[in-house]
């Protein structure tokens, strides 16, 4: 077996790194995981470090980085790998604030080497043909609906609830960055309603109302407490048919019937593009998802309800 071309440490060895990185760090034809930082947490039979400095110190081959710490300790380490000289790339959301990844880009561009910041659902097997449907055509309505139990995907994660955790925009999110992809038309925040347990600093629910160039309902509903399976669906009514994107992206539907789907290859797809990114030192970060999340946040009446305990 060819030797792969770039040795890449994780940084934050949590339930993401351990679902989807590793893995598709395995996969990848370019990737080899030389090394991990994290400060109560290893990958057996890979090199462990406390801190992403004592890594940068020990492991001048290690040229990559991928951040997997919850985004309020992102910028810092980022910061750190991109004055080293190595490439990053950043789990979802890129950081805890706009400008703390505006001033990454800049670093990156002056170091020249690569910042990716990634939004896996966009990798999703029916996304790009979606975007390719819309295409030409006349949209006339959008809903979003991205429900899904906390307690099952977020198992005791106390940081999602702390201020820059984001609550339930950390799945939200997601939906937002497939929409952004998809439509052929930016849209931009007109209102939101924002439901914050009296016990946690970051939103359980939230109910987002878009704007567009033509004036046509655009809506999201988020939801942290839904069981059973998630709900993770975009609908669109259009001229030439109803279009509903399901499963985060997996499962393509016009007027029901199926025109695409597959499997669960969005991390892969992930190490694929950086990969692509790495030899021209190329930086690739959208913050439109980002932007609407701030803009709730701006926007967004705050109400309380019921506290929440895992």
């Amino acid at each position: 077996m060819a030797a792969k071309t770039h040795k890449v440490a994780i940084v934050g060895v949590g339930k993401i790194a351990r679902d989807q990185h590793v893995p598709a760090i395995e996969r990848s034809q370019s990737f080899e995981l030389a090394a991990t930082a994290s400060r109560n947490a290893e990958i057996s039979g890979t090199r462990a470090y406390r801190t992403l400095a004592e890594l940068l110190d020990a492991e001048p081959g290690i040229t990559c980085i991928s951040l997997c710490t919850p985004p309020q300790a992102r910028y810092a380490d980022a910061r750190l790998a991109l004055k080293a000289g190595r490439h990053v790339m950043l789990e979802k959301p890129p950081g805890a604030t706009l400008s703390e990844v505006h001033d990454l880009v800049e670093l990156a561009r002056s170091k020249n080497v690569s910042l990716y910041a990634t939004w896996h659902s966009r990798h999703a097997a029916a996304v790009d043909a979606a975007r390719e449907w819309l295409a030409g055509r006349r949209i006339d309505a959008i809903r979003i609906n991205w429900k899904e139990d906390v307690r099952y995907w977020h198992p005791g994660q106390e940081w999602i609830w702390e201020a820059g955790g984001v609550g339930v925009f950390d799945p939200g999110i997601n939906g937002l960055s497939v929409l952004t992809e998809i439509l052929p038309f930016p849209i931009h925040l007109a209102s939101a309603e924002l439901s914050f347990p009296e016990n946690r600093n970051t939103p359980i629910a939230a109910s987002l109302r878009f704007r567009a160039p033509t004036n046509i309902p655009i809506t999201a509903e988020f939801d942290w407490l839904e069981e059973g399976s998630p709900l993770w669906d975009i609908e669109i009514d259009t001229d030439g048919g109803a279009m509903l994107l399901r499963e985060g992206g997996a499962r393509l539907l016009i007027d029901g019937k199926e025109k695409a789907s597959g499997g669960d290859a969005e991390y892969p797809r992930l190490y694929a593009r950086f990969a692509e990114l790495i030899p021209t030192g190329a930086i690739e970060v959208d913050l439109a998802p980002m932007r609407h999340v701030a803009d709730a946040f701006t926007l967004g009446k705050r109400v309380t309800v019921a506290p929440f305990h895992w």
